[in-house]
């Protein structure tokens, strides 16, 4: 029978079940489409001929909420959603975010913070002794020791801390189902200590082949950052499933966290297999008279054509969650999903998007991937495309011709976003003209994040002159086909490496460009990235080598401002971050000023009491000083350190 998953004993009884196998806890809504992670463990366990019985963002504060459907036979799962739950419930500014997207009618709170840990605890509070499973995106990034910017701490294995048996971690089919069978089978949940993608907590080593790395104690993580930074870059380098070692983390009292290697990639079946299964394709219909659930409104008519990524963004946690190496549905599955949404009267005729974390990667960077894995310590793209590197397009291209051309469908969108430089590494710009010509309606959003080298290094993106190259094409296409369309970039502010200099220098090329963006990205320090490695530790875990990190609001603030500097609102932040870089000369009437000054004398002032505190060694903080938090000639010390730094790092990458 095609339905909803049981919610409580009533439905269960409907289907004449009288226990489930596994009680699955999760943070969000329950939305039983294939863009959700739980439906896809939970339909793939039923497909396989388990009994899942679902418990939606329950009561925290009641024992009793997660006695709906009493003991499972075999285990408790446990996911906290879609997204980090501290993500979900927090702008970077750590501040209360207004809606939450994935439960109903947009009501925030009904997750507790920290939601892997609350649930487990609340499950081992009643169930002493019953095995604990926990998986999902907070889960997989928690899975070491890692810094946690909510609390600025470095917080324990989040296997600990929830007193779970067991942590899936990645995009979980093959080990869910492997470790589903393993408890079927009578394997006691602490003799599981085999299956790959898995994290297991011991206390002892006697079982594990002699090939692991120890990384460092958690004590020793604690006492140094470096020791936090060189263990953090180890199990970077260990998230291949063809390569990956298996990594070990001793705790205090004997106790070991072992990371066990990725799970494999699934194959095209396999990936065919998991879309085909059957999604009721929507939130459950409990939530109607609540208002719905938003988050299904984007992705209901999108389809996912594949998962993974190459691109390797330095603040971006895909490498640790999804791996590098691309996995891809048939067309034929994605035909198939295209006709049954075609099919539902909401259908406008026209489908969203038709991606994944990168829209345009159809296929593994390079053939040796598929054997070997990727590359320890290189990238496909960066700092230039590996000679190696496949790029085509034709795979993608043939793919949205097949979706343009069924009836019913007026429009294709690309919105899950593009690899910019892998479209200017691709000779053939057949793919580039389609994609203007028929999957951009009026403007394309791209993600240069920054147009500073310097900043772009820190992050992993190409250099700066690609992007240029890239809208300078993108013009002249759309002038060849007659359509007045727009790029539209995402930037991020305040990322580790930007100074007040290099944001600057972003508001100058904003200025230049004629262009002020009406959002802008803070940097977000979320586990399991490089970037919140720097951002904690003050280094690149790469290189070892210091890097500037901007942790005072005020300056972020001021970084942020400077690349929305047209915005009234932000003239006082603007105004204060000029004159703290010794940049008024950017403060008048000329064309290239960002602001006129606050009167006529204004700018002439300000150049003055600067020079004139630059020739003083010792004196009190102007009031803009004060309010950072430091001094000009502090502050140009430390311009120059990150200048020093960034000269190095060129040099060393240029001399490998």
């Amino acid at each position: 029978m095609k339905d909803f998953l049981p919610i409580c004993k009533e439905d269960m009884e409907k289907r004449g079940w009288d226990y489930v196998d596994f009680v699955f806890v999760i943070g969000d809504a329950y939305v039983d489409h294939p863009s959700f992670g739980p439906a896809i463990i939970s339909r793939l366990l039923e497909s396989h001929g388990y009994r899942v019985g679902i418990i939606s963002q329950p009561d925290w504060k009641d024992d009793n909420s997660i006695n709906i459907f009493g003991e499972p036979r075999l285990a408790f799962l446990v996911s906290a959603g879609n997204m980090d739950s501290m993500v979900n419930h927090y702008s970077v500014s750590k501040k209360r975010r207004a809606k939450d997207f994935f439960t109903p009618g947009g009501v925030i709170g009904k997750r507790p913070d920290y939601a892997t840990v609350v649930y487990g605890n609340l499950i081992r509070k009643t169930y002493k002794t019953k095995t604990i499973i926990i998986g999902g995106i907070e889960a997989s990034l928690r899975r070491m020791a890692h810094y946690d910017y909510w609390s600025d701490t470095l917080k324990r294995s989040v296997l600990l801390d929830s007193q779970a048996d067991l942590l899936s971690y990645g995009m979980g089919e093959h080990s869910m189902v492997e470790i589903a069978d393993a408890l079927n089978s009578g394997i006691p949940v602490n003799e599981i200590t085999f299956v790959k993608g898995t994290v297991y907590k011991t206390k002892t080593l006697e079982n594990l082949y002699d090939d692991y790395i120890a990384l460092p104690t958690y004590d020793d993580l604690k006492a140094d950052k470096l020791n936090y930074a060189r263990s953090f870059y180890t199990q970077y380098c260990n998230t291949d499933a063809f390569s990956g070692k298996c990594l070990v983390e001793p705790y205090t009292n004997g106790i070991y966290v072992v990371q066990n290697p990725m799970s494999k990639p699934l194959t095209q079946d396999e990936m065919d297999a998991v879309y085909a299964l059957p999604y009721m394709r929507n939130y459950h219909p409990s939530y109607e008279s609540q208002g719905g659930v938003d988050a299904i409104k984007e992705i209901k008519f999108s389809l996912i054509s594949n998962r993974g990524c190459f691109g390797g963004c330095s603040f971006c946690a895909l490498t640790f969650h999804q791996g590098r190496i691309i996995q891809t549905r048939s067309h034929e599955s994605i035909i198939n999903e295209a006709k049954e949404i075609i099919k539902d009267p909401d259908f406008k005729g026209y489908i969203h998007d038709v991606g994944g974390p990168t829209a345009n990667f159809r296929h593994p960077s390079c053939q040796k991937q598929l054997t070997k894995g990727v590359c320890t310590n290189r990238q496909c793209l960066f700092p230039k495309p590996c000679k190696n590197l496949t790029v085509d397009h034709s795979d993608y291209l043939e793919l949205l011709r097949e979706l343009r051309a069924l009836p019913g469908v007026k429009k294709v969108f690309i919105r899950s976003g593009i690899r910019f430089d892998y479209i200017m590494a691709d000779k053939d710009d057949t793919f580039f003209k389609e994609m203007c010509q028929y999957h951009i309606s009026g403007q394309l959003k791209v993600a240069p994040e920054h147009i500073s080298d310097a900043v772009l290094t820190k992050m992993g993106k190409p250099e700066n002159s690609v992007y240029r190259s890239f809208c300078k094409k993108y013009k002249e296409i759309n002038k060849e086909l007659g359509k007045p369309q727009y790029l539209v970039p995402y930037l991020m502010s305040s990322h580790p490496g930007s100074t007040l200099k290099e944001a600057i220098e972003l508001a100058e090329y904003l200025r230049d460009l004629g262009y002020m963006p009406e959002q802008v990205q803070d940097f977000y320090p979320t586990p399991s990235t490089i970037s919140t490695c720097m951002y904690y530790t003050g280094v690149d875990p790469r290189t070892m080598e210091k890097v500037y990190v901007a942790h005072n609001p005020h300056e972020k603030a001021m970084q942020r401002a400077l690349i929305q500097y047209k915005n009234q609102k932000n003239y006082d932040l603007v105004h204060e971050a000029l004159e703290l870089a010794h940049r008024t000369d950017l403060i008048g009437f000329d064309k290239k000023c960002l602001i006129k000054p606050r009167n006529s004398h204004d700018g002439n002032s300000q150049k003055n009491q600067t020079s004139s505190n630059r020739k003083k060694s010792s004196r009190p903080l102007t009031a803009a000083e004060s309010k950072y938090g430091i001094s000009f000639e502090k502050y140009d010390s430390m311009l120059k350190a990150s200048s020093e730094n960034n000269k190095n790092s060129s040099k060393k990458r240029k001399h490998r």
